[in-house]
């Protein structure tokens, strides 16, 4: 008997609909790591985490917004026409995620980036921080360590 088959797998328009739908709420960071350099307009990046996590190191462009503050702050620091994208420490936190239900909440489109903070450095992109930019090289388990994206 097969693990993987055990449980039948969904109808083709039924796996359709689930991934369009998993696409509609999240990005990724080589994803949003493209469109900020292109400079791709109507979409604002929010690093939810704390000031300290913010001030070790964040994504270069991005916006400082903690969860906790996105309710009260939100409509003074983001514009109600764009697209906000959510990043927080990385896949074991789930602070992006509640930042992103926070902006739904609050009526504007959200998107999570996969990975978060974590994610965005160990595939070698640039961090800002108080030094300065910093780059890391990228992790051979996230990224190609001789190419600017996985390709895929």
């Amino acid at each position: 008997m097969s693990a993987v088959l055990s449980t039948a797998p969904a109808a083709p328009a039924e796996a359709a609909a689930h991934f369009a739908a998993r696409l509609a709420f999240g990005t990724d960071v080589a994803d949003v790591h493209t469109d900020l350099e292109a400079g791709v307009p109507g979409l604002i990046v929010i690093d939810s985490r704390s000031v300290e996590a913010w001030d070790q190191g964040h994504v270069p462009g991005a916006v400082h917004l903690p969860t906790a503050q996105i309710t009260e702050r939100a409509s003074r620091v983001v514009p109600r026409d764009v697209t906000v994208v959510t990043y927080c420490w990385g896949p074991g936190c789930n602070g992006a995620t509640r930042a992103a239900l926070a902006f739904a909440l609050l009526g504007y489109q959200v998107k999570e980036m996969a990975g978060g903070y974590e994610y965005w450095v160990r595939e070698g992109f640039a961090v800002q921080t108080p030094a300065g930019r910093v780059i890391e090289p990228a992790d051979p388990l996230t990224a190609p360590v001789s190419a600017a994206a996985c390709g895929c």
